[in-house]
């Protein structure tokens, strides 16, 4: 079990004033000059400092006068142009007490959230990569960026000459690099509000062997020489219809505390922001396509609080809180709660309580050290912690009646938005590029249009948003259209920019992997098209994805099984070709909540044996294919987890299966009808069936008739 004790923030080496020697090191050979002018000057004017100062006067002069020294090779990085980080961050490690040999910039958020705001992309700022997943390390000669199989392309396109890319799963972790790289004694500086308790843990076995020391850091280096860094927002908290969110909040909170009152835990403390959206029923704007608020939660067996900035609060909002017996406090306040909570101190309205009251409760506090951060962890006593899951993860998978009735109707308006844009991007296509359009191939070389209006991937996904922003309870996007034409799509997670985007080329593939946030739901779709004339080997993938798509689809499974076991099914299409993708094959969808949710994953990866699926759970479906510098394909729907109907029971287990929910019709003209088994065809004819009669109320008549031919039936015979 992880020990306070190896994670305080007494080091074992004294401060020290950076020396000409030592900022020649740091610094480079190209910036030897600049350091001695920084002692030359520190040495003058540092005189009347005390001395615990002046290293810290010495580190922000090195600011300065790399800074300046560094005008003229200025980059641009998250939209802002300024010197490179790691020439401000270097001087700052060198300077600390003790010294940093390393830092850890992860891309969580104090919540360790998997999409953060602007202001807390601190990873993306340092390193310059835009990627939603991955982590940095620098040292003191060398900076390293770790992100997974989504990302590799993407990584190797955006990181500068300076950066090496580290490939996740083909790569050493950052943790056996560190031990592997670093001296004995190594001090690797993290923010500890930053980094969950099992990522802590995890370091610090790996940093045993040599002594390496994970030191929690008291300010975040990168915040302090982020000197544009955004500001903090400041969006209302707003209540989630109890139409919408199907149980109220005190009916939640008396299944907490049942809970707690099982595992003899007094309370627990949540920083998961879906979780605490999803236990009092709220919903903010704080982060980018997560209807999210930046709070804490802590819930006692007698009390219940809520930690956020109090300008996001209505009246309304107070009222709301007060009468479900919710305390609201400041977000700043977490950290010393959580101090009064591990005394036994914590109560609403401040009450007193008597030594008696103390007695008799346990000292037992639930931490999820998934998500749980070290700095809070911090404040608790060893035998005091209860370390497991949140209780909330596998609750808030669990759809109830209402969620997944709404997650239905948001998928049908979804769908319907995008056969409207599909309707709109076909005449297009053929209207600016004289392509021969979603439904024909050209007959021989057909003569191309210059067009007098370009069609790029940014402008036709703002076009898809459009038709979303038209459909009832619209929200917002669920997370960044990937909108990619041609090589672009060979990059898993592609994210296009205005100024660089590509054009759209009919006689490229162009795939969409796209959502919402509705009132009601989240939505979550992926449809590859062509609007030429693909070619066999391009056919041949195509049609090896859907096969696989249909297979786990048609999947029934006994009650116990994970994601793991099911990923196979995905694959096995792809594999008989030699064929695979380096993403999870299927992932949780929130309820007007996050676009990725777990505890359960279909996937390859070993922790998705952790959690079985369980009927009433939604997930999704996307197999891929991605061919580097030549083309992506990817197919989605969500899915919910339902009890299955089987003539028989084998001991009594009870089998489950698959629903699909999302609907848009699959491109008949990149289909290998060959290469279709006849369940398969029929699994086609019959989705493409129900998704005329689903979508058929909100098409006018020319949406209809494309949506007809969309779905007429296919057969080998055709």
């Amino acid at each position: 079990m992880l020990s306070v004790n190896p994670f305080s923030k007494t080091g074992f080496l004294g401060p020290r004033l950076l020396s000409p020697s030592d900022s020649g090191r740091v610094l480079g050979k190209s910036n030897r000059l600049v350091a001695l002018l920084i002692n030359e000057i520190s040495r003058s004017l540092s005189l009347s400092f005390a001395s615990s100062d002046r290293t810290l006067f010495k580190a922000r002069l090195s600011i300065l006068v790399i800074s300046l020294s560094n005008r003229s090779r200025r980059s641009v990085r998250a939209g802002n142009t300024m010197a490179d980080p790691l020439d401000a961050l270097r001087p700052l490690m060198a300077a600390h007490s003790p010294p940093l040999h390393a830092i850890i910039v992860p891309t969580e958020d104090n919540h360790q959230s998997e999409y953060v705001s602007e202001r807390d992309k601190r990873r993306q700022f340092v390193s310059g990569f835009t990627g939603s997943a991955g982590l940095a390390l620098i040292t003191m000669n060398e900076a390293l960026l770790w992100t997974d199989g989504r990302y590799f392309l993407q990584a190797t396109k955006q990181l500068s000459e300076r950066w090496k890319l580290m490939r996740i799963g083909e790569d050493p972790t950052v943790e056996t690099w560190i031990a592997d790289n670093l001296p004995s004694e190594a001090v690797v500086g993290i923010d500890p509000w930053c980094v969950s308790v099992d990522t802590a843990k995890r370091y610090e076995k790996a940093f045993s062997g040599k002594k390496q020391q994970l030191f929690q850091l008291s300010s975040n280096l990168v915040d302090e020489v982020w000197k544009d860094r955004p500001a903090a927002e400041a969006s209302p908290v707003m209540v989630h219809p109890l139409e919408f969110a199907g149980c109220s909040v005190q009916d939640k909170l008396k299944d907490l505390r049942e809970k707690l009152q099982h595992e003899n835990a007094h309370g627990i403390i949540f920083s998961s922001l879906d979780e605490v959206a999803w236990l009092y029923n709220i919903r903010g704007n704080d982060v980018a396509y997560c209807p999210v608020v930046h709070s804490y939660a802590i819930v006692t067996m007698d009390s219940a609080f809520f930690y956020a900035d109090k300008r996001k609060i209505s009246s309304e909002v107070q009222t709301y809180f007060s009468e479900n017996g919710i305390e609201i406090r400041d977000y700043s306040t977490v950290d010393s709660d959580v101090s009064l909570l591990a005394s036994g101190q914590l109560n609403a309205g401040n009450k007193a309580i008597d030594d008696a009251e103390k007695q008799l409760k346990s000292n037992k506090i639930w931490i999820d050290p998934s998500s749980c951060c070290l700095a809070l962890f911090a404040k608790l006593s060893a035998d005091q912690v209860f370390s497991q899951q949140s209780p909330l993860a596998l609750a808030k998978a669990l759809k109830n009646p209402a969620e997944l009735d709404g997650l239905k109707k948001a998928h049908i308006r979804d769908g319907a938005a995008v056969v409207q844009y599909l309707v709109w991007l076909d005449s297009k296509m053929q209207e600016l590029y004289g392509a021969s359009g979603y439904f024909n191939e050209p007959q021989g070389d057909q003569e191309r249009k210059t067009p007098d209006e370009k069609l790029t991937e940014v402008s036709v996904s703002d076009k898809l948003e459009g038709f979303r922003a038209k459909q009832e309870h619209f929200k917002g996007l669920s997370f960044p259209t990937i909108s990619s034409v041609g090589s672009n799509a060979a990059i898993i997670h592609y994210g296009p920019e205005p100024n660089t985007c590509a054009e759209l080329d009919p006689d490229k593939i162009y795939l969409f992997d796209s959502g919402a946030q509705y009132l009601d739901g989240t939505t979550d779709i992926t449809r590859t098209v062509h609007f030429g004339k693909p070619s066999q080997h391009e056919k041949s993938c195509y049609t090896a994805v859907l096969k696989g798509h249909i297979a786990l689809d048609s999947a029934v499974f006994p009650n116990g099984t994970t994601g793991f076991a099911l990923d196979v099914l995905a694959r096995t299409p792809l594999w008989k070709n030699g064929l695979d993708y380096r993403h999870g094959t299927g992932h949780g969808i929130g309820s007007f909540l996050f676009v990725h949710e777990g505890p359960h994953q279909i996937s390859f990866r070993p922790d998705a044996r952790n959690v079985p699926l369980q009927s009433s759970m939604t997930v999704t479906d996307e197999p891929g294919y991605y061919e580097d510098g030549n083309f992506g394909i990817r197919l989605e729907n969500v899915l919910v987890v339902k009890d299955a109907d089987t003539e028989f029971n084998f001991a009594g287990k009870g089998y489950l299966a698959f629903e699909h929910i999302t609907w848009a019709p699959y491109q008949k003209k990149l289909m290998d009808l060959t290469l279709l088994s006849p369940e398969e065809i029929e699994w086609v004819n019959v989705y493409h069936s129900d998704c005329r009669k689903i979508l058929a109320p909100y098409m006018n008549d020319e949406e209809m008739e494309w949506l007809n031919k969309a779905t007429e039936p296919i057969s080998t015979s055709a």
